[in-house]
């Protein structure tokens, strides 16, 4: 197809799932701080339709994550691929950027490099983790990749890319980490956060067992209270119905600024970006992950890396536990966290190895940073 001249003031940005959300929305606002007089058309969640000037669809709402989910949801993506065709095809974007979820987005990439409209691919997805094959993809793709950690951009480079890191994305969210100090003794009210995930099948998967968990803390810390932090997706009802008709001791949270999360003594979570997050405020955790069997199974045999945390991957070493699939249940979860709320060596030694980390993944201001890079290039000065 024939290059037609882009509308030089609309940029299209795609996102399909909630960490997706947070970060492009981040950073359509940076885009439209350092360029106003641009238009931004988005593909996302609630964060990102806030942000943006045009949405054209909740994509989080019906995302789809694992090996087979995703498939059941086939006519869907094919639609909503027409869709994006037809829009691309009408609007010219002047460039479009996708962000993370490779198993759509680098179909989206293709529609763009099929028009020769540039393409950045912002927050790239954990190729090293498991199918390498996806970076070359990209490469092939993808005008600019922006990538989160700094070992990543050898891996684009080598195969001829413009991968850069301006460090990761989470640090322009995430505030400084507090000195909670350690509590001394089981009479304390401990601060027990409960993280389940983001996505549907998460939560499904790990509400009721982070709260068995935490009643099993409860006979050894019987003044602990329990903190389930819940994303807008999610309703309260929904929450109360997977914790069972008694809950006592949790409360629910939801919150965009991590002020409570922030106050917590020690977090059982899910997989996932969370476990980052927590390590960036300095909050000593467990780590959970159970999937459909034959989700694990395919991930058994894909994943290259030793650990399912980012924490023990970016650490090289395991930092904190992981309890995964059988071998997570409430009894062990439950004496790993006494194990280490009970002993003030083990937990201060946590904190100082999650806060190492911290240092490691550069300064705020990434999105920032990259909306600039993106605006010069894209509306170079005459």
């Amino acid at each position: 197809m024939p290059h037609i001249i882009p509308n030089s003031k609309n940029i299209l940005v795609v996102a399909g799932d909630i960490s997706g959300d947070v970060h492009a929305s981040n950073l359509i606002k940076e885009l439209k701080a350092y360029a106003p007089d641009i238009t931004v058309t988005a593909i996302g969640g609630e964060r990102m339709k806030a942000a943006s000037d045009k949405f054209l669809y909740n994509l989080v709402a019906r995302g789809a994550s694992g090996f087979v989910e995703p498939f059941k949801k086939l006519p869907m993506w094919v639609r909503l691929m027409n869709m994006i065709k037809n829009y691309i095809n009408e609007k010219n974007p002047a460039c479009v950027i996708t962000v993370d979820f490779y198993g759509f987005n680098h179909q989206v990439l293709g529609i763009a490099k099929h028009r020769n409209i540039p393409a950045y691919y912002y927050v790239c997805p954990q190729v090293w983790a498991s199918r390498e094959y996806r970076a070359r993809s990209i490469v092939r793709l993808a005008k600019k990749m922006f990538v989160i950690f700094p070992f990543e951009k050898k891996i684009y480079t080598d195969l001829g890319g413009d991968a850069v890191f301006l460090g990761n994305p989470l640090l322009d969210k995430i505030p400084e980490p507090k000195n909670n100090p350690f509590k001394g003794d089981n009479t304390k009210e401990w601060k027990i956060g409960l993280l389940p995930g983001s996505r549907p099948r998460e939560i499904e998967k790990h509400t009721k067992l982070f709260y068995q968990a935490f009643k099993e803390i409860r006979r050894s810390f019987p003044n602990a209270k329990a903190y389930l932090f819940a994303v807008p997706e999610v309703s309260d009802e929904r929450l109360f119905e997977l914790l069972g008709p008694r809950h006592d001791g949790v409360e629910i949270v939801r919150e965009t600024d991590y002020t409570a999360r922030s106050e917590m003594d020690f977090v059982i979570t899910c997989s996932g970006t969370a476990t980052l997050e927590n390590a960036l405020l300095g909050l000593p955790m467990l780590v959970v992950y159970k999937t459909g069997w034959v989700t694990y199974q395919i991930a058994k045999m894909i994943i290259k890396v030793p650990y399912i945390s980012l924490v023990n991957i970016l650490s090289k070493k395991g930092v904190v536990k992981e309890f995964i699939q059988k071998d997570a249940n409430a009894k062990a979860i439950a004496q790993e966290v006494c194990s280490i709320i009970g002993n003030e060596s083990a937990y201060n030694k946590m904190r100082a190895q999650l806060l190492k980390l911290r240092s490691e993944l550069g300064e705020p201001g990434v999105a920032a940073r990259a909306a600039k890079m993106i605006i010069e290039e894209v509306f170079p000065q005459e």
